[in-house]
């Protein structure tokens, strides 16, 4: 457990007097086998629950599973393997998964380079692959002899390529313009604003304006590998409508549904880790009182640290 936190930092705690409200909002295997329903956080191992969820059920699915690296996620250690090992890895519930998708359903499933050949491998035995969207993950320390890693990648699937769901105008960005034009003096293609000049462009698949949650924002937890609530706000406007049913089967501390929670949408998600649900849980409340996304305000996406 981390020690004590400097006053300005807003990491999620949880205290021991805050366990019993929260354990109510938690369900397990065998509540899903009692009564599948939305808007459940699953404590279980996803191969205990996944055939107890039902096909064809959800618009979206966002999947952030373990990459190939040792990881130990709060005494839940996950072992780097050889490549043809996690490729079987992927292959043992990827399509189990994948068939929890709607028709028209849309599937995003997050990864590195050292994993992303097999992932692409693995999902196109499935789905059919529309993009790959490569973020920036501007954090952590640099390498003595190679490159940092400050990337990672989303892989974009659907089920049905000629009939699926995608909301550009939802996921549009508001940059600044460096070098304005215009056209008989007025302004083309930008606005002006006592903030500065910006253009509202639509996104591609390079990604330079998440900013991974560190200490000082209240989004943030202790998880390790935590995405930031931005990220999947792009996934979830984009390839959901408001009401759409979202699965995560690797809920971690429960971003997928805190975003899903703060944009009108249901969700479920699989968590084998005990603390994990408890975080999640306290962060779908606080989001029940706080819906707003760190960089999302007024329908519009803004460029990091702005």
């Amino acid at each position: 457990m981390p020690g004590q936190r400097a006053p300005r930092n807003r990491t999620l705690t949880l205290g021991e007097d805050e366990i019993p409200s929260l354990e109510p909002l938690i369900s397990s295997a065998a509540d899903i086998r009692a009564g599948f329903h939305d808007d459940m956080i699953v404590n279980a191992d996803l191969f205990d629950c996944l055939d107890l969820i039902p096909d064809g059920y959800f618009n979206l699915i966002i999947i952030d599973p373990p990459y190939n690296l040792s990881k130990d996620f709060h005494g839940r250690k996950f072992s780097a393997m050889k490549g043809e090992d996690y490729e079987s890895y992927l292959r043992g519930w990827l399509g189990r998964v994948a068939d929890k998708l709607a028709p028209d359903g849309s599937l995003y499933l997050c990864g590195d380079w050292r994993c992303g050949s097999a992932m692409q491998r693995v999902l196109e035995e499935h789905l059919t692959v529309m993009n790959r969207i490569t973020w920036q993950r501007e954090k952590g320390r640099g390498a003595a002899a190679n490159w940092k890693n400050s990337m990672e990648d989303i892989w974009f699937a659907v089920k049905n390529p000629a009939d699926y769901y995608f909301n550009l105008e939802a996921v549009k960005i508001r940059r600044r313009v460096i070098a304005p034009y215009r056209v008989d003096g007025r302004p083309k293609d930008w606005e002006e604003s006592p903030e500065g000049n910006f253009r509202v462009t639509c996104p591609s698949n390079l990604w330079d304006d998440i900013t991974v949650p560190f200490w000082s924002m209240p989004e943030n937890t202790d998880h390790p590998t935590q995405k930031p609530e931005k990220l999947y706000a792009k996934l979830i406007l984009a390839s959901s409508r408001p009401g759409d049913r979202i699965f995560d089967p690797f809920m971690g501390s429960g971003t997928a549904a805190v975003v899903a929670r703060k944009l009108g949408r249901r969700f479920c998600g699989v968590e084998v880790n005990r603390d994990y649900c408890l975080w999640a849980a306290k962060r779908l409340l606080r989001a029940d009182t706080d819906p707003t996304i760190q960089g999302y305000e007024h329908g519009l996406f803004r460029e990091r640290n702005s």
